[in-house]
């Protein structure tokens, strides 16, 4: 065993007490980070008698974006079970939401040898496929040892998480050169990935490029628009993060759109209480989602407080804001918003989508603002504009077509190394 890893097993032997304390702790906010606590350390139920096909998708945004792969996979390999992995109880939820019961899904174990061992002996899957930006040293090492391919597909790596991973390179390199497979999103990722020692990587494109938008979430965007009022202007602050709400509400205050309507959905469901409470506390009159009612002309926020309908969100609006990005976060995901045709708005932090933002910005599908400020400005202008706001809807649609594709392509790398 390298010194590098040994230090980082002690180092997650160090914190095993502080593990739970963390779980207790997300707890507050979602009691949901209390149940299946076993699958955190490989303990789980039978898998049954298919062979497995693995796919490990942290969140939200990463299972989201793994649909179209997911539903390739099921088409393709109907003698395999898909086994779903998640980190967060939000991405388990999406997960069930957008599979059902035709895959199976846990949570992915904390990297600990012993952990990761029962998880691989428990399921024994024929091929490993981690998404995004996951190098997790224990879980590559044992899937070389018990000979289980591993790929990372969809890679994505920004400048801060590469110079994060640069402060270990032995420990990054030995990982990234155990992978069966790297295949990147674009040139800079493959870049970074490549100086970090990925040893041979292609580019795949963007899975999330590929998404399409699920017609009943298009049918719910309708139901939605029609409690908004059909006649209202309908501006959409779409995962917005801590910090974000109280920059632009004091931005809009600003805003003269007669009858405009914002709704603001919080990236995170523990945030919903707090930013009700921020709406209280400033007297302005909103309305929940969750309410499911016609929304009163005097209502000028509607509180979107409810998961898995980001599509029907979007649907429902006229212009949206992707949040994120107006701090330092790094931006979510606008493909989902042109995919839907609907223009974008995106702050100056996009460090992890940095070129789909960018590509979105050139061909006019996406306008950046540095500061809140100027929100008033383009809502004032693109509203009284109704066709400079349908032009960048049909450029936005374009621009999600123009780069579909990376589905084919890793479902080309998964079959050159699933040995079935």
């Amino acid at each position: 065993m390298s010194s590098a890893r040994l230090f980082y097993n002690i180092g997650l032997w160090l914190l095993l007490p502080y593990v739970f304390l963390y779980l207790v702790w997300r707890s507050f906010k979602q009691p949901e980070y209390l149940r299946h606590i076993g699958e955190r350390f490989g303990f789980n139920r039978s898998a049954g008698d298919k062979p497995i096909i693995w796919l490990h998708t942290v969140s939200v945004g990463e299972t989201r974006a793994a649909a179209s792969l997911v539903q390739r996979l099921r088409a393709a390999y109907p003698g395999h079970q898909l086994l779903l992995t998640h980190t967060t109880p939000t991405g388990r939820a999406a997960g069930e939401q957008l599979f059902g019961d035709s895959v199976l899904r846990v949570y992915l174990p904390y990297d600990y040898p012993f952990a990761v061992r029962r998880f691989l002996r428990q399921f024994r899957p024929s091929i490993g496929i981690l998404m995004e930006t996951e190098i997790w040293p224990n879980l590559i090492r044992q899937c070389r040892l018990t000979e289980v391919p591993l790929l990372l597909l969809n890679a994505r790596l920004s400048e801060k998480s590469a110079a994060g991973y640069a402060r270990f390179p032995g420990l990054t390199r030995a990982c990234l050169e155990q992978l069966s497979a790297v295949a990147a999103q674009t040139d800079d990722d493959a870049a970074r990935l490549r100086a970090l020692g990925a040893p041979a990587i292609s580019i795949m494109g963007n899975l999330k490029f590929d998404i399409e938008p699920p017609s009943a979430m298009l049918q719910r965007g309708e139901h939605l628009r029609g409690l908004f009022g059909a006649e209202r202007k309908v501006f959409l602050a779409a995962s917005t993060r801590d910090g974000e709400e109280s920059l632009l509400l004091d931005a809009l205050a600003k805003c003269d759109v007669p009858g405009l309507l914002t709704v603001i959905v919080p990236r995170h469901p523990q945030r919903f209480d707090e930013v009700a409470a921020m709406l209280d506390r400033r007297g302005i009159r909103f309305q929940r989602r969750s309410e499911d009612r016609p929304v009163a002309p005097k209502t000028t926020v509607v509180l979107g407080d409810s998961m898995g309908e980001m599509f029907a969100y979007y649907a429902a609006c006229d212009l949206a804001f992707i949040g994120g990005s107006l701090l330092p976060f790094g931006g979510q995901n606008l493909i989902e918003a042109c995919a839907v045709g609907k223009p974008v708005l995106i702050g100056p932090h996009t460090y992890n989508f940095a070129q789909a933002s960018e590509q979105a910005v050139n061909t006019g599908a996406a306008l950046r603002i540095t500061s809140a400020g100027e929100i008033p400005v383009h809502l004032q202008h693109l509203f009284a504009n109704p066709a400079e706001l349908a032009a960048m809807s049909t450029r936005g649609t374009s621009f999600v077509a123009a780069h579909r594709g990376a589905t084919e392509v890793a479902l080309g790398i998964i079959r050159e190394h699933l040995f079935i």
